[in-house]
């Protein structure tokens, strides 16, 4: 984290912050509106098994989870378009081993998480919900571009 401005730095902070208060949690993904990603967490960070379990996230990549929410994201979008609902806010996809959360923030980019099956999804909302209010309003395209320059570093 070393050379990010303040704002990325506290972008991961809230990323960090809602992974620690939502243990259900196996991974995070904030991807951009182009399908980028942008921040994410590591699947399985609070369970004593090794992160390459596939069990733990989606084929225990964040590169994965990225994909799924952009395109979950972007099918959602035109469905509300061909039938005249408005805006997205949220998407929620319920699995018989656990969920998938979608929310949109407020440039069109998207915090994804998934979540073990016995989560509290009322929780699990309220939490996006508040990273998606602490967040929309700093993600301009600068820090979305560092943000994606962090991200290619760390590969």
């Amino acid at each position: 984290m070393n050379g990010l401005s303040s704002e990325a730095r506290n972008l991961h902070w809230l990323l960090t912050d809602l992974v620690e208060e939502v243990p259900a949690l196996q991974s995070v993904a904030v991807v951009s509106s182009d399908g980028l990603l942008l921040l994410s967490s590591d699947p399985g960070r609070h369970d004593a098994a090794p992160a390459t379990d596939a069990s733990k996230g989606p084929k225990g990549s964040s590169a994965d989870l990225a994909a799924i929410v952009a395109g979950l994201g972007s099918l959602t979008i035109g469905a509300a378009k061909l039938m005249d609902g408005g805006g997205i806010k949220q998407t929620m996809v319920a699995m018989d081993e656990g969920s998938l959360f979608v929310m949109s923030i407020s440039d069109g980019s998207l915090l994804g998480v998934h979540a073990s099956a016995d989560c509290d999804m009322g929780v699990i909302a309220y939490h996006m919900a508040l990273f998606v209010g602490r967040a929309g309003h700093v993600l301009t395209p600068e820090l979305r571009s560092e943000l994606r320059q962090s991200m290619e570093a760390t590969r």
